[in-house]
């Protein structure tokens, strides 16, 4: 058995809410609650929900661009907030990130096979007069061409932006990837393209993926066990298999029921969800799905539920799971 890659054990990160001239400290924004999972070496694990679950922020604080509130992450068995700046900056290479919107990552003044090319300048891996034929040689696995090298960002399309994008991460040669809703603000047909790129990753390169998203079509094609997050919790996870065949939480079934199926003849229930999704700065009581769950009894308002472990790996909080 491996060991873990990722260990992330009861993360919270809370955002203060500042009012009246002296902006004191009113309340917390409670946008990841409480929040563990593991991913091992090579392995894609997807985080869903929609927007505002925190699943944005658990990414965020696994590459330390929004510092946690309580809990610890690991990576390869180090506590990454423990590090010290010199420490950490050793880390960072293994451990990129690639964004929903990549153009505004990129500098616009700078071309872009020396956008891609200057992290391994900055931390000094590749002699200087090397990093040109590697910067080509990764484009060329994230299908653009030479002629790319020496072009600014505004001359790409959106689909050619986030393959510089994931180049940009493959360069560092990292062990994990961090890939947040990468492609949300594509076309469906560029969509396909890179997906296609991301199991090409898998298959080639054996790296191990966050991959967060709202679209569970998507998390299906890619990955090998699911999250599910709800209002800053995780709600489910399983193997793959077992979220799209076996969903044992009412979010998830509703969440999977909004999910187009291929063949038309095939019928699906859809379940619509009354309501809208609660404030975290004020969550409510028990479990956090009570308010909106057609299926909620008297507890759930009252106790909040175990992530508990109901056979193979598959974890649910729910009352209404034996």
């Amino acid at each position: 058995m491996h060991e873990p890659l990722l260990e992330v054990n009861r993360l919270k990160k809370y955002f203060p809410i500042k009012t009246g001239l002296l902006q004191r400290t009113t309340g917390y924004v409670r946008a990841v609650d409480d929040v563990s999972f593991t991913l091992l070496p090579g392995e894609t694990f997807g985080l869903v929900g929609e927007s505002g679950s925190g699943k944005s922020t658990v990414g965020r604080a696994i590459v330390r661009l929004a510092d946690k509130t309580g809990g610890e992450i690991k990576f390869k068995g180090i506590d990454i907030y423990g590090l010290k700046e010199g420490d950490l900056r050793q880390v960072r290479p293994k451990i990129q990130m690639i964004f929903q919107d990549p153009y505004s990552s990129l500098n616009p003044r700078i071309r872009v096979g020396d956008a891609i090319g200057e992290a391994l300048l900055d931390h000094g891996l590749q002699p200087k007069e090397e990093i040109r034929d590697r910067v080509l040689e990764v484009l060329g696995f994230c299908g653009l061409s030479s002629s790319h090298y020496d072009r600014y960002p505004h001359e790409f399309s959106g689909g050619q932006r986030q393959r510089i994008g994931i180049a940009r991460a493959l360069i560092l040669q990292p062990d994990l990837i961090i890939a947040d809703e990468p492609v949300s603000a594509l076309d469906v047909s560029i969509q396909a393209q890179i997906i296609n790129l991301f199991r090409k990753l898998q298959e080639t390169q054996g790296l191990a993926s966050l991959f967060i998203s709202h679209d569970l079509s998507v998390v299906e094609h890619l990955c090998s066990r699911v999250g599910v997050m709800y209002l800053g919790n995780l709600v489910e996870m399983a193997p793959r298999d077992e979220i799209f065949n076996r969903p044992l939480h009412p979010y998830t079934k509703a969440l999977l029921s909004a999910v187009p199926i291929p063949i038309p003849r095939i019928k699906r229930e859809r379940i619509l969800l009354k309501g809208e999704i609660p404030s975290p700065a004020n969550p409510p009581s028990g479990c956090k799905f009570h308010t909106r769950c057609p299926y909620a009894k008297e507890e759930c308002a009252e106790r909040k539920p175990d992530f508990r472990d109901v056979g193979s790996g598959h974890y649910v909080a729910c009352h209404l799971v034996d």
